[in-house]
């Protein structure tokens, strides 16, 4: 294992001190190489982006935000290119290591960020979320993580993807220290847990590997006993897993294109085989295909007011396996990538809040549960999280 497990962008050097004297003073975080620092590149995980675009003069709103609460900036962390990437796999920087699953994939493309906080190198680290780059490294990497409501947290001063679905999100190794930067981050105080209705979705856990459920049945059983009510075991998409990952990928490709095709034709940059294959398999993506995955999103949202409007708390697995190794050849990793969208892309759709709590292990790897919340339930999930750890 690498001494800073290939966490931080190479060639880098950020230090920031916090303001001191406010609610973050004494901690020190990490963020993903799509925010700005003022007076440092912002990369955006591939070497023509940062060559190609201005130094910024002024710290995006996240980097902003933990300073002026006193926390300390120690460094930039490694990206996917373009946050195109959801297990971790960088050709440019190198795969970082997974610090709680040593030659494993640490997830993506907030992958440095999680394994800065994972390896104890930092107390919290910034990361973003289109489709689960907070969640599924939250998850491979043994953390607490959050995908906020889409639009609560501003996303100014960030390379951007897809931005129906991009969302700033953090990592903490323990439950007091997320709590702590969630006040700051969510601009509320974290309430006492309220009782709910627990949602169990019974057909995620069914796409998960063998193991997996029975691993996280323990976690399941405290998540209920801290709500204090009814447990409901149902199907959350009545047998349209499968398309709402499809036309989750129709829209976040369909996005991701419309956002780089500019700087992609200026520049004509240099990719990693996978990103690129991506991105012109993105751009053949016609508008016929955009308003079928439109309706299917909408579908998505009716789904999730129903469930969740009321107040209830769904639960389900974070990802559908541990971390897979890191030596896998690019097919296996298209493959292992493809299965996680059954499980990210209903907060997705839906621009739900979805946190990741680490009270599972498969086999000496983490395995995450996690709990989803109606739009703007954001500080209800950290209160549980929370209470979970006592």
């Amino acid at each position: 294992m690498r001494e800073d497990f290939g966490a931080f962008v190479p060639g880098t050097s950020v230090h920031i001190a916090g303001r001191p004297g406010e609610p973050l003073s004494g901690l020190s975080f990490a963020a993903k190489d799509l925010f700005d620092v003022a007076g440092h590149v912002t990369g955006g995980g591939n070497p023509d982006w940062g060559r190609t675009h201005p130094v910024p003069t002024t710290h995006s709103w996240a980097v902003g935000a933990l300073l002026d609460a006193g926390a300390e900036l120690i460094g930039k962390t490694i990206s996917c290119e373009i946050s195109l990437g959801i297990l971790g796999f960088h050709q440019f920087y190198g795969t970082p290591d997974n610090p709680r699953a040593p030659g494993c994939m640490p997830g993506g493309s907030s992958s440095g960020s999680a394994a800065a906080v994972a390896g104890g190198l930092c107390d919290t680290a910034l990361g973003t979320d289109s489709g689960g780059s907070v969640r599924v490294p939250a998850s491979l990497c043994g953390l607490y993580g959050l995908r906020p409501t889409h639009g609560r947290i501003s996303f100014a001063g960030g390379v951007t993807q897809s931005p129906s679905f991009d969302t700033p999100g953090w990592f903490a190794r323990d439950a007091a220290t997320f709590a702590r930067v969630a006040e700051v981050m969510l601009g509320v105080p974290i309430p006492a847990v309220a009782p709910a209705r627990l949602l169990l979705a019974e057909d995620c856990f069914d796409v998960c590997d063998a193991g997996v459920a029975e691993a996280l049945r323990p976690a399941v059983a405290r998540v209920a006993a801290v709500l204090g009510g009814e447990t409901v075991r149902m199907s959350l998409g009545q047998g349209e897993l499968a398309a709402w990952m499809d036309q989750r990928g129709v829209l976040q490709r369909g996005e991701t294109w419309k956002t780089f095709q500019p700087w992609i034709d200026a520049v004509n940059p240099c990719f990693a085989f996978n990103v690129g294959r991506n991105l012109a398999a993105a751009s053949a993506i016609t508008p016929a295909q955009t308003a079928v995955a439109q309706v299917v999103r909408e579908r998505v949202r009716d789904r999730a007011r129903a469930l969740l409007e009321g107040g209830a708390i769904l639960c389900m697995p974070t990802t559908p396996y541990t971390a897979p190794r890191a030596d896998m050849p690019l097919h296996m990793i298209d493959a292992y990538s493809d299965r996680l969208g059954l499980l990210t892309s209903f907060a997705g759709h839906a621009g739900l809040p979805q946190l990741n709590l680490p009270l599972g292990e498969m086999a000496g790897k983490p395995i995450g549960l996690s709990i989803i919340a109606w739009r703007g339930g954001d500080e209800r999930l950290v209160a549980i999280a929370r209470a979970l750890e006592g």
